[in-house]
């Protein structure tokens, strides 16, 4: 299979689709990997790795969206890379369609297949291709949380940590899934008071066990999710439904009554957020503020950590990716029901079973395209 890695053109995202020894295992494998000039180069990842890796250099993205039969991205096709799919081709990247019926809509009509990495299961639970970016984006949060406290960005001035005699931060954490496990473990570390909510109390245990008197476990009810929102300076929102929007778990009118210089970082904007203020930014203009809260809500937050995060990506995307090119996308569907499960747009037919619930649109079962 001819496999294409175009560039990244969201802003500020430097992370790549295949690392060159993602592209060395594809080569063995006899497949022509086709990765686009200066693709990895703002991360140390030059066209002459790649090149030694077995790839080949396309000189532009059209090249390389013309010589793909699967196209490897990071994340969401943009306006004009969309335009340049078509029918039959696969694609495999982030996708987080349901807060989002433009792209959907735009993928129909190309006649792709694609492929999410964050519907895609695992054999024990969970998402394997979005675990990695969560955890960057977790331990991240609490960083641009902490940044953004300060007064000339806008927060009232607080230091995350404290120092003797005064004290800490209060950071209330929003799930405790993977990403509210790692916003908790960097709080923590940096010497603030955090609460963490989940709807699951034996998570809610497993982390007390964990950290024990260090932390505030609560069982997440709307009552709850209010007073540690107004009683916080940082509120972090890790909640998610899997290929559904997130809930809007922090009301406009709570935001109304939080304290002045607080910051929210919604690290659920992908899936449309969990704070009904919350609306995506960039890396190049993060934030902005509603009753003065200061609010981060940037799209793509592990782009900034773009060479740690285009490794950890890898390290859970070419197994897939392998398959894909190994056995065809309906082979490799039909031998792996937890891949299939990362099917959302087909043919013209919407796959996702959240997508087009959300989005009011005809739902066809993979198993109906994949024989």
């Amino acid at each position: 299979m001819r496999i294409a890695v175009p560039k990244e053109i969201k802003n500020h995202e430097y992370r790549v689709g295949l690392t060159p020894a993602a592209a060395h295992e594809l080569v063995a494998r006899g497949h022509e990997v086709w990765v686009q000039t200066g693709a990895g180069a703002a991360i140390g990842l030059d066209d002459g790795q790649y090149l030694a890796a077995g790839a080949r250099i396309a000189a532009d993205a059209a090249e390389a969206f013309a010589r793909g039969e699967m196209v490897v991205k990071v994340k969401e096709p943009q306006p004009a890379e969309i335009a340049m799919l078509r029918e039959a081709q696969l694609l495999y990247t982030y996708l987080h369609l349901a807060p989002d019926p433009g792209q959907t809509a735009a993928l129909v009509r190309s006649g792709a297949v694609c492929i999410a990495y964050e519907t895609v299961t695992g054999p024990g639970g969970g998402l394997p291709l979005l675990a990695p970016m969560s955890e960057v984006a977790g331990r991240m949060a609490v960083q641009a949380g902490a940044a953004h406290l300060e007064k000339s960005k806008g927060g009232m001035g607080i230091l995350l940590g404290g120092v003797p005699g005064v004290a800490p931060a209060r950071v209330t954490i929003l799930g405790a899934g993977v990403v509210g496990s790692n916003a908790l473990q960097m709080a923590v570390g940096l010497g603030a008071q955090v609460v963490v909510l989940d709807l699951s109390v034996d998570r809610l245990r497993q982390l007390d066990l964990i950290f024990g008197n260090r932390i505030t476990t609560l069982f997440s009810t709307t009552h709850a999710v209010e007073e540690a929102v107004l009683a916080a300076d940082l509120v972090i929102g890790g909640v998610l439904i899997p290929g559904a929007s997130a809930p809007k778990l922090v009301t406009r009118a709570m935001v109304g009554r939080m304290k002045r210089g607080a910051v929210v970082v919604d690290v659920a904007i992908d899936q449309g957020g969990c704070f009904e203020t919350s609306h995506a930014t960039t890396h190049a203009d993060p934030t902005y503020e509603v009753d003065g809260v200061v609010h981060y809500c940037v799209a793509n937050m592990p782009g900034a950590v773009a060479r740690t995060s285009t490794f950890a990506l890898g390290n859970a995307t070419l197994v897939h990716a392998l398959a894909l090119a190994d056995k065809g996308w309906r082979g490799a569907l039909r031998d792996n029901p937890h891949l299939r499960a990362g099917l959302n747009v087909a043919l013209g037919q919407v796959t996702c079973e959240p997508v087009a619930r959300q989005q009011g649109l005809a739902y066809t079962p993979a198993e109906r395209l994949i024989g």
